[in-house]
């Protein structure tokens, strides 16, 4: 019986694991190709008065935080982003037939991991996706970052549609 259940779970499991690996490789794959074209600070516009292609290295977080904390950040960051993925895979096992959920936990864990790959290999993370209106500049960013984000926006839809559905 325990043979089945633990079968079962890891089927489960796999379509989350594939979808957080399609992201890796994408985020690796479009970072390599950044890194291949353009100079640090280059700029290819793309959207005009949008969206710009460049090349950024973050030694920080989400918009630089602790970039220029000396140097220590980079294996905080790996440390953290090793233990979200452990933490995240818990989940996914726990939870793996709550579709929306594991979705978000795939994406955050796929985004998560491809940052880490950048602070193990480059000491820093490759950010290339640049939007901007009018003067207004958000910090550039790149596919993992966008992953983590939809992930989370998928979480708090989850969870919104829970709580509906247990007052309903």
């Amino acid at each position: 019986m325990a043979k089945t259940k633990k079968s079962s779970r890891s089927l489960t499991l796999t379509p989350w694991l594939l979808l957080a690996i399609v992201v890796i490789l994408l985020d690796q794959i479009s970072k390599i190709a950044i890194e291949r074209r353009f100079r640090l600070g280059e700029r290819l516009n793309i959207l005009p008065d949008y969206f710009d292609l460049t090349l950024v290295y973050n030694k920080g977080a989400a918009f630089n935080f602790l970039a220029s904390a000396g140097g220590w950040q980079r294996w905080f960051f790996i440390g953290l982003g090793v233990a979200a993925t452990i933490f995240l895979i818990y989940l996914l096992v726990r939870h793996a037939s709550q579709t929306l959920f594991c979705f978000g936990l795939a994406m955050i864990m796929g985004g998560a991991i491809g940052n880490v790959i950048d602070r193990v290999w480059r000491g820093q993370v490759v950010d290339f996706l640049l939007a901007y209106y009018q003067g207004w500049y958000w910090p550039a960013f790149n596919i993992a970052d966008s992953a983590i984000t939809l992930g989370a926006i998928c979480l708090i839809i989850d969870e919104i549609r829970r709580v509906r559905s247990s007052r309903g």
